[in-house]
């Protein structure tokens, strides 16, 4: 799978230290995943979760969120947001144009 803006991913996660082997790792696997589904995600990524038409992945404990929108049949995930548990709780993200 082909993750989009990994490079803003990696720069935005990179204001927390704690979190930069998670986020090293995630682009690893998902460079090699070849998910058909939010259930073959879930084998992986257990608290994964369809949030309208995004998925969202707790990281750390629950302490981040990164958000993706994930085209399967392409094989494509779009970095959309990576958050901290507060932020995620405010719901700004979900303004976005292409949350439905």
């Amino acid at each position: 799978m082909h993750l989009i803006s990994a490079g803003k991913l990696k720069q935005v996660a990179s204001k927390y230290p704690d979190v930069t082997k998670t986020i090293k790792a995630f682009c690893q696997t998902i460079k090699k995943a070849q998910w058909k589904n939010l259930i073959e995600l879930q084998q992986v990524y257990r608290e994964a979760e369809a949030v309208g038409n995004f998925t969202v992945l707790n990281l750390k404990g629950n302490k981040y969120r990164l958000i993706l929108d994930i085209d399967y049949e392409e094989q494509v995930a779009y970095f959309k947001y990576f958050l901290t548990h507060a932020e995620y709780d405010k719901e700004k993200w979900k303004n976005d144009p292409y949350f439905k």
